[in-house]
């Protein structure tokens, strides 16, 4: 459908061309007939005689010559030629001229020719219509063609289509490229029987979900799950994000939602998929600053277009968010998004299955276990094993092999957890301070019962960690006992212990194992109710973001002595588990000892070698000399 106003632009632009170009040739007609010489070759010229007539205006003289000739530097003889009187002007000039019976031509100052004062009353209104037109055709070549009468709005025109669209096909991504989301995939592939047979869902008088809210932590495959629908339903998709329709002009948001949504309707049955909804659909009217009009216009038309007075033609609305909590409650409610679906992180599962995904380009060595990768990568999303997929192939081409190794995967895996290798020049007893503290949290977890299991421990710096001490756990764990979390703290705090049992003093290497221990500790107290000074009350903190407006004005959730028993409840917590894990080193004093020596020589230690360094005698802790602890244990089996 043609827009009239890009025609009238058009229009407007050719003109102004046309106009531009005969005042240039009028102007170049003008003076390049004229030759212009100094003032005494034109009172040389008149002297001869040759002056046949003048034009005087102002100080500018005009003439024709009698007879042409060759002046200044024109290589052709002319006729007529310009010059100007000197500022002191010449009194003798009038009768030289009548002298040599000269025609005398007098305009007055200032006047110009029809033409030229045309041009120049026009010139100006021509450059503001034609700033104009240009303004407009931005606006258009932007996408926001279309709306607010015309002159503003906010056409989309990156619509999919597989039966027109041959340079931009639909997305040719399917379910079978979307691993490790079976729920989710489920949920979605309901939509696809009706998209294919709307009529038989008519019939009993269901209507199709007008939005579907796909919510879950960055990398998870929300953008991919839509892209898959897109393909499995072959008809027409559009992809924007909402700061899309976002613009300095208050409405065009709105427009554009308006024209968005009618191109949709037009070629239903279709999709639209909104990426970072949270951009637009934050709540209204709230936050320190105050609302944005803009904003809460679109997010208005976005309402009104979903939960309007006119009927969804097979329009499914898809929209995704990593921050479902600050989304308006008008978008969440029935009728707008409908179907909520969370795709969380994958499990071990379901990380083997994206791995068999992604590498099924690549080609793998025998000694690659994709099973051993999947249990080693856990909290790890789908688009960090992609990465991981990634980098441990461009290790490969960097080391000129054809094949990727378990080696491969093993180096990536670490430098995506903890960054690369630093070449620092540590001095041989910061290197022993920092084998001593790795081996504590190495012994604590080994021989605590409840800790998970241990992968490796390594002393060469990474990212902002001068070393690590990796623990992979059996299964995922979605509930977590109190026995767990207590060895989990002890193991936390056994660097710490480490460096005071086997060196004379302490450091600062234990900073983010005592923040980490105290955040987990809190929980401990505050949230989940294990401590018994503080008994089962929730009093945690408020998760609520203040710009989002619903923090300032609420009252204090808890007093001052309820304040005063968490920090000894939590202090309580991390002392005691603290002595545990101190009386678990000094009695294996030898083994951890003979694994610092071993740790400062190879640097890097796998399971088997920590093994060998701490069961020498075969022994391993198998229940904490804690009556309590022995209590909590046996009750959480």
């Amino acid at each position: 459908m043609n827009n009239p106003l890009k025609q009238n632009s058009s229009v407007l632009w050719l003109f102004f061309l046309f106009l531009l170009i005969f005042w240039l040739l009028n102007q170049a007609s003008q003076t390049n007939t004229y030759v212009a010489i100094s003032y005494t070759t034109f009172k040389t010229l008149l002297q001869a005689d040759n002056v046949a007539e003048v034009n005087l205006q102002g100080d500018q003289i005009k003439g024709s010559l009698r007879q042409a000739a060759t002046l200044a530097n024109s290589p052709q003889p002319s006729q007529y030629f310009i010059s100007y009187v000197p500022a002191l002007n010449d009194n003798h000039l009038l009768a030289l001229l009548e002298e040599n019976k000269v025609i005398i031509n007098v305009e007055p100052e200032g006047r110009q020719s029809v033409l030229g004062s045309i041009v120049a009353g026009l010139l100006p209104w021509i450059l503001i219509i034609a700033f104009y037109a240009w303004f407009i055709r931005r606006l258009n070549r932007n996408g926001m063609g279309g709306g607010m009468g015309g002159g503003l709005g906010g056409g989309f025109t990156n619509f999919l289509d597989p039966n027109t669209d041959v340079i931009h096909p639909t997305p040719e991504t399917t379910f079978a490229d979307v691993a490790g989301q079976d729920n989710a995939k489920n949920e979605i592939s309901e939509l696809l029987d009706y998209i294919r047979h709307p009529e038989t869902y008519q019939q009993l008088g269901a209507e199709v979900p007008h939005g579907v809210l796909l919510m879950g932590p960055p990398g998870t495959g929300k953008t991919l799950l839509a892209r898959a629908l897109a393909g499995e339903a072959g008809v027409p998709f559009c992809s924007v994000t909402a700061s899309e329709f976002i613009e300095m002009f208050v409405g065009v948001g709105a427009a554009r939602v308006r024209a968005l949504f009618k191109q949709a309707k037009e070629k239903a049955p279709s999709i639209i998929f909104i990426d970072e909804l949270d951009a637009v659909g934050r709540s209204r009217g709230t936050g320190l600053g105050g609302g944005n009009d803009e904003r809460e216009q679109t997010l208005n038309q976005i309402l009104a277009e979903m939960d309007g007075f006119s009927g969804h033609e097979a329009v499914v609305v898809l929209a995704a968010t990593n921050r479902p909590d600050v989304l308006d409650s008008a978008l969440l409610r029935p009728g707008r998004f409908d179907r909520h679906i969370t795709l969380d992180l994958p499990d071990r599962k379901s990380r083997l299955a994206i791995l068999a995904v992604h590498t099924r380009k690549s080609p793998l060595a025998s000694d690659v276990d994709l099973d051993n990768v999947a249990a080693g990568t856990p909290g790890f999303s789908g688009a960090d094993l992609k990465n991981l997929v990634n980098e441990a192939a461009m290790r490969t081409a960097r080391e000129k092999r054809q094949k990727i190794t378990m080696e491969d995967f093993n180096q990536m895996r670490d430098k995506v957890l903890f960054g690369s290798k630093r070449n620092l020049a540590i001095q041989p007893d910061e290197i022993h301070r920092l084998a001593v503290h790795e081996a504590g949290h190495t012994a604590a977890a080994y021989y605590l019962p409840q800790a998970d299991p241990l992968f490796k421990v390594s002393i060469i710096p990474r990212g902002k960690a001068l070393g690590a001490t990796q623990q992979l756990p059996d299964a995922e764990r979605y509930t977590l006992s109190i026995a767990y979390l207590h060895d989990r703290l002890a193991v936390m705090l056994a660097g710490r212990v480490a460096e005071n049992v086997f060196l004379e003093d302490m450091s600062s290497g234990a900073d983010d194992d005592i923040r980490q221990a105290t955040v987990l500790a809190r929980s401990m107290v505050a949230r989940w109710g294990m401590s018994e000074e503080v008994g089962p009350v929730d009093l945690r903190e408020s998760d609520e973001h203040p710009f989002l407006g619903r923090e300032i004005a609420q009252p204090r959730l808890h007093s001052e002595s309820s304040a005063q028993k968490i920090d000894i409840a939590i202090k309580k917590l991390l002392m005691d588990d603290e002595a545990r894990v101190k009386s678990i080193i000094i009695e294996h004093r030898l083994q951890i000892e003979q694994l610092i020596a071993l740790l400062k020589e190879k640097e890097t230690l796998y399971k088997p070698d920590i093994i060998q360094c701490l069961e020498i005698d075969g022994s391993k802790v198998s229940q904490v000399n804690d009556p309590k602890f022995k209590k909590s244990a046996h009750d959480n089996k």
